[in-house]
């Protein structure tokens, strides 16, 4: 749709005009802050909940490896044939062998379910993050033979245990004996603690040395899998459907995505309908630009009369008006683009501000495990709210147009 020099000057001119009719101008200032608003709070609102996302990702990934390659059973018994597999694929940045196993944990009168995985503490790190997680000891205390456990700080709060105690593994796999079947049970000596912030891992997760699980649930030689560390975690979905292509075994291997998805899957589905729901307020205050043309239209008969008569079609009269409207949604939607990103950017230091003002701590540690509001901005979602508002904003505008270029001249000009 062109736009002549004319019309564009004369919509200008009349967004630019004072109006007889004050209220007129009331609500065309009343949409632009409304859509500003808006844009704003989508903005501010979305990078928000994608901070929040990334934050919990990085601390499931911090105990959860981006890949996992087990056992049909359980077991992997060619460890040394696989890692040579997995060693010459150039995605891949890190492996660590596991044991995974489930104990019921005891230290006095208290018991704990839980799980317990066996590592190799020196090559761990290459596959979590538990070092730099650690509340007090250190991986490398994990010796094999010594029988020595690190727990998550939830789980040794409820056990009320301490570094130095000992406490009690009992795993289901049976002893038979005269007496019937016992579970078997070893006593562990607590050499660390760790915190990742994750109430599931905290509460529910018991680490010892690999060599030491192997024993306790009778694995040999054995281990429960191999967990991996990709260069880029998206690709793991990716990844997961070449490497059961490539690599030559019997394996079951699934990814960060299949063993979180629920979570990840809530999560999508919740800034989706924040998008949604935040898109109304920006509708509300765009469509506010129909009450303002309509008004407009009829202050401006006159004009519309001397226009027609004076030779202008009724699309020219239409796309008049439509620049009108339209310049109320850029203006508006430019404001609160700007103001969004701005407030995305520094929520670190905005949401302190408001603590001082309230004298109150909106985000407890002890309770969300975060000491400061996080936040990512993703242009992606800036342009598309942008967008959304342009569009809804030009969308207002066509009914107040059409009926503007309706208008006949001498109708208008009848009581003139």
């Amino acid at each position: 749709m062109m736009i002549r020099p004319y019309e564009l000057w004369i919509g200008l001119r009349y967004t630019r005009a004072k109006r007889r009719n004050h209220f007129i101008s009331f609500i065309s200032m009343t949409s632009m802050i409304g859509i500003a608003l808006g844009v704003m709070a989508l903005i501010v609102v979305l990078s928000v909940m994608n901070g929040f996302q990334e934050e919990l990702r990085n601390r499931i990934l911090g105990v959860a490896s981006h890949m996992e390659i087990t056992g049909p059973d359980g077991r992997l018994t060619d460890l040394p044939a696989l890692a040579e597999q997995v060693r010459r694929q150039p995605e891949v940045r890190g492996q660590a062998p596991f044991v995974n196993g489930q104990a019921l944990l005891a230290f006095g009168a208290e018991t704990k379910g839980g799980m317990v995985r066996g590592i190799v503490p020196a090559v761990e790190p290459q596959v979590a993050e538990f070092d730099s997680h650690m509340k007090s000891g250190r991986l490398d205390d994990l010796k094999p033979g010594e029988f020595g456990v690190v727990l998550g700080a939830d789980m040794a709060r409820s056990l009320g245990v301490f570094i130095g105690d000992k406490v009690t593994l009992m795993v289901p796999q049976g002893v038979i004996t005269p007496a019937g079947m016992l579970p078997r049970m070893k006593q562990f000596t607590v050499v660390g603690l760790f915190q990742m912030g994750m109430y599931e891992y905290d509460a529910g997760l018991a680490l010892i040395h690999i060599e030491d699980a192997q024993k306790l649930y009778r694995m040999g030689d054995a281990v429960s899998g191999l967990r991996l560390k990709l260069a880029d975690m998206e690709r793991a979905p990716l990844l997961t459907r070449d490497f059961a292509k490539t690599l030559q075994g019997d394996y079951y291997i699934s990814d960060w995505t299949m063993s979180h998805a629920n979570f990840f899957r809530a999560v999508q589905i919740e800034k989706r309908m924040m998008f949604i729901i935040l898109t109304l307020i920006v509708a509300v205050a765009a469509f506010n630009i129909v009450s303002t043309l309509v008004m407009a239209v009829t202050d401006k008969q006159a004009d519309i009369a001397i226009l027609r008569t004076l030779g202008a079609s009724p699309s020219s009269i239409m796309k008049v008006f439509m620049v009108q409207g339209s310049l109320i949604g850029v203006i508006g939607t430019l404001l609160g683009v700007l103001g969004g990103v701005v407030l995305a950017l520094n929520v670190e230091t905005v949401v302190p501000l408001i603590e001082r003002a309230l004298r109150m701590d909106l985000f407890p540690a002890d309770v969300y495990y975060i000491s400061e509001l996080p936040s990512k901005l993703v242009w992606s979602d800036v342009a598309w709210i942008g967008g959304v508002a342009l569009g809804l904003s030009f969308l207002a505008t066509l009914y107040p147009s059409r009926r503007a270029a309706s208008i006949q001249p001498a109708e208008a000009l009848r009581y003139e």
